[in-house]
């Protein structure tokens, strides 16, 4: 069992059993580790407590969060920001196929591609010369049938397979909570109609730790009634994170189906509302230590 599914299987009893505010040793035994070990796991998974990361699960955070990620989506598109956006904690260059390029289905491409370990399970990747063309998450067992379906994608180009490739998109993709810097640039290269591709750069422009609803994400692109198409381009995204359609949930702050899995959703909710979390606490300690500094300074000068 890996840390998500751990993670996953404490989700699953806090759904059935969160009237009862179930203890560390309670959760502990769910993940199937001893307290001390499940905390330690858990804070370097999710970078926070789990009790940290079980109040970002809550809807109170999720309805603040929400009312956040509108207020900073509206603050986008009035910078112009509706295309690759840098408000997103990853810099990805989204490319569209022309509508050559899907007739050919992938004709004279060798797309690269494989399996890998994420923070969320495990995922198939797809690299063509135009950049990540795939990236979804395989259930256990699921892997040949994920396979046919990508070439399915592409069905007129060559394939290798490539898991060392893959799990090095996996570490620019999900970037563990404790690394700080710049994040790396990626380039995406998606199939879909004019407006699906208009939906999935407008998603680039939510943050990480941010969501938005299905109908104030239509707003945002001029088409206040079109929330339902929105939900269904938001549907046929076929990279899965690097897109980040796990941001979008419904007005009244339920988290709502997903591609992936519903759990893997919420799970992905917190991870990175736990990640900002992380990241607040950080810049509050260096304001602290830079307020402290000086004050010293000032009474050095004082005492001279």
């Amino acid at each position: 069992m890996n840390d998500y599914e751990r993670v996953a299987n404490v989700i699953r009893y806090l759904d059935e059993h969160h009237a009862e505010q179930p203890d560390l040793a309670t959760l502990a035994r769910c993940a199937g580790l001893s307290p001390f070990h499940f905390h330690r796991l858990f804070s370097e998974w999710a970078g926070v407590t789990p009790k940290d990361f079980l109040q970002c699960l809550t809807l109170a955070r999720v309805r603040k969060s929400l009312l956040e990620g509108e207020s900073v989506l509206d603050s986008a598109f009035e910078a112009g920001l509706s295309g690759p956006g840098r408000l997103h904690d990853l810099c990805v260059n989204l490319e569209a196929a022309s509508p050559g390029e899907i007739k050919s289905a992938g004709a004279g491409w060798t797309i690269r591609a494989g399996f890998a370990r994420s923070p969320f399970g495990s995922c198939l990747i797809a690299q063509s010369v135009r950049g990540i063309c795939h990236l979804g998450f395989v259930e256990s067992g699921d892997e040949e049938e994920a396979w046919l379906a990508l070439r399915a994608e592409w069905a007129n180009a060559r394939f290798e397979q490539d898991d060392s490739a893959a799990h090095s998109v996996v570490e620019k993709v999900f970037v563990p909570p404790n690394i700080t810097g710049p994040r790396p640039t990626l380039r995406a290269f998606v199939k879909g109609t004019a407006f699906q591709v208009r939906v999935w750069r407008a998603l680039l422009c939510v943050p990480s730790g941010r969501l938005v609803t299905y109908g104030h994400l239509a707003a945002a692109l001029g088409q206040a009634s079109a929330a339902r198409a929105v939900g269904t381009a938001i549907g046929q995204n076929s990279l899965a994170y690097l897109i980040p359609c796990h941001r979008v949930i419904r007005t009244t702050g339920v988290i709502g189906d997903y591609r992936w899995g519903a759990l893997r959703k919420r799970a992905m909710v917190a991870w990175e509302q736990g990640k900002q979390k992380q990241a607040g606490t950080r810049t509050a300690e260096r304001n602290g230590k830079a307020s402290i500094s000086s004050r010293a300074g000032r009474a050095l000068a004082e005492a001279d």
